[in-house]
């Protein structure tokens, strides 16, 4: 048993394909059309064929309550990997993301947090 797919609930979907991929990075895997929304994925440039993200409206009135309050208190809705999270930090810094959480050191883990534009808060890590 593997992971393949995973969720992140948004608020506009061509926003946070925008979002994820010109500023964070991913490629566009999948798009179909599923009547008012898309079933839209993204991926790791890196890992075409691995673990897809879906960009998945927040429409159903539980999504909206619960990204509300992950934020609300801080918490990031999910969590992604980097190779140096002081660099990664200045790049999206220098395209315009927002930070809620600058770069900790915590021993064998870096993390920092910020806003993806769409309602959540998202968590990147490096493990030393």
């Amino acid at each position: 048993m593997r992971i393949n797919l995973t969720s992140v609930y948004v608020d506009d979907q061509e926003k946070a394909l925008r979002f994820y991929t010109d500023v964070l990075g991913f490629v566009k895997k999948t798009d179909v059309p599923t009547g008012e929304h898309r079933w839209l994925t993204v991926v790791s440039p890196d890992a075409p064929d691995g673990v897809e993200l879906l960009l998945e409206p927040d429409a159903h009135p539980a999504a909206k309550a619960f990204k509300e309050a992950l934020a609300g208190d801080g918490i990031p809705l999910t969590q992604f990997a980097v190779d140096d999270v002081t660099a990664e930090h200045e790049r999206l810094r220098g395209l315009g993301v927002l930070f809620t959480q600058e770069p900790v050191d915590m021993g064998p883990v870096a993390t920092a947090v910020f806003d993806d534009t769409c309602g959540n808060l998202i968590q990147i890590a490096q493990y030393k």
